[in-house]
C-alpha cells in the first residue's frame, strides 16, 4: 500500500495543517510505504518572493520532522528536488481537457478570495496529479475541499490509460470525515491565505491573541449555547478525547458557560499539547545543514521510484527512441 500526500510551504504550518495532513502522515509511516514531500512548486502560485519560499520550505520540513516524521520509515523530500513532477505535468497536460480544470471548484475559490488569477493556479490540479501518478499511489489522504482534485486526478489517469494502454494506479482518496474541514478564527476553513489560522510554534502571546479572537456569537451568559455550529468548540475538539468533548458538550447545552473562559482553557491546551514538539523544533532549527541532508536523500530514493514510472510513460508515449 502506497500511501502519499504534500503540504504547501506558503507560510507557517497551522493547525488545520496537522490535524487535517500531518498528523495522518504520522501515523501511516508505521503501516505503509509513506511518500510525503513539501510542494514548493505548487506555492508558486501563491508566493511570489522567492527568499520568502526558500526559508518556508525549510521551515515546512523542519516543523514536520519535529512533529515526528521519520524519514528512515518514509520517503520524505521536497517536490522541485524531483524534476520528474514538471515531466509528467506536462505529459498529462496533452491529456487534461480544458472543461476538466474550468470545473474545479478550488480554483473558483481562490479567486473569490481575490488571488490573481493565472494558469499556474488554473492548471493546479494537473500537477497534482503527477505528484500522486508518478508514485503510483493507492491511496492518497486529502481534506474534503481537495476531493475533486483527486477524482480530477484519476479522470487524467483514466483518459491516459485508455489512449495508451495500463500505466497508471487509479488512486483512492482518504477523507477523516470528523477533521474534513477545520474551522479558522472566523468560521471559515482555516488557510493562511484566509489570515485565520492558529499557527502551531506561536509565541504564548500570540497564540493567546489568536484565541481569543475565535468569532463566537452573541448568546449571553445564561443563554445555551450551539457547539456544532462554534467555531470554537470546533477547534478545541481537535485537542480533546471523546469523554472530554462530551463534557465540553454539556457545557454549553447548560446556562453559565462564557466563552471567555474556553479561550483561556483552549490556549493552555494548544500550549500544552505542542510543548514536546517545540522543544525537537528548537534543536532541528539549530542545525538546518542536517535537515538539508534529509531532504537531499529523501529527494534521492523519491527519484528512484519517480524514474520507473518516467522510464514506463516515456516508452509509452514515444519520448525514448
Amino acid at each position: 500500500m502506497r500511501v502519499l500526500s504534500g503540504i504547501q510551504p506558503s507560510g507557517s504550518l497551522h493547525i488545520g495543517n496537522f490535524f487535517g495532513m500531518m498528523n495522518s502522515m504520522i501515523k501511516w509511516q508505521n503501516k505503509s510505504d509513506l511518500f510525503c514531500f513539501i510542494v514548493n512548486l505548487h506555492a508558486l502560485t501563491t508566493v511570489t518572493d522567492g527568499a520568502v519560499l526558500a526559508r518556508n520550505t525549510l521551515e515546512a520540513a523542519t516543523d514536520f520532522l519535529a512533529l515526528g516524521l521519520d524519514p528512515s520509515r518514509s520517503y520524505f523530500w521536497v517536490q522541485g528536488d524531483v524534476p520528474e513532477h514538471t515531466e509528467l505535468t506536462w505529459i498529462l497536460h496533452n491529456h487534461t481537457s480544458m472543461g476538466l480544470l474550468e470545473r474545479s471548484h478550488s480554483y473558483k475559490d481562490k479567486i473569490s478570495h481575490n488571488l490573481t488569477p493565472n494558469h499556474g493556479l488554473f492548471a493546479y490540479p494537473v500537477l497534482m496529479a503527477a505528484d500522486i501518478l508518478l508514485y503510483q499511489a493507492n491511496l492518497v489522504p486529502v481534506g474534503k475541499d481537495q476531493k475533486q482534485h483527486l477524482e480530477i486526478a484519476r479522470d487524467i489517469a483514466g483518459a491516459f490509460n485508455y489512449i495508451y494502454g495500463p500505466t497508471f494506479v487509479l488512486p483512492e482518496a482518504s477523507i477523516d470525515e470528523d477533521l474534513a474541514t477545520i474551522p479558522g478564527l472566523d468560521g471559515q476553513k482555516m488557510s493562511k491565505s484566509y489570515g485565520n489560522a492558529i499557527d502551531i510554534f506561536l509565541s504564548k502571546d500570540e497564540l493567546k491573541r489568536r484565541v481569543m479572537s475565535i468569532v463566537t456569537d452573541a448568546r449571553g451568559v445564561n443563554e445555551i449555547k450551539d457547539p456544532d455550529n462554534c467555531n470554537l468548540f470546533g477547534i478545541y475538539r481537535l485537542f480533546i478525547d471523546q469523554e472530554a468533548q462530551d463534557k465540553l458538550r454539556d457545557r454549553y447545552l447548560t446556562p453559565g458557560l462564557k466563552y471567555s473562559d474556553v479561550k483561556k482553557e483552549l490556549v493552555e491546551i494548544i500550549w500544552e499539547y505542542f510543548a514536546p514538539y517545540r522543544e525537537k523544533r528548537e534543536r532541528l532549527v539549530n542545525r538546518p545543514d542536517d535537515v538539508k541532508d534529509i531532504l537531499k536523500a529523501g529527494a534521492l530514493k523519491a527519484r528512484a521510484v519517480a524514474g520507473q514510472t518516467m522510464e514506463l510513460v516515456r516508452d509509452t508515449v514515444g519520448l525514448n527512441y
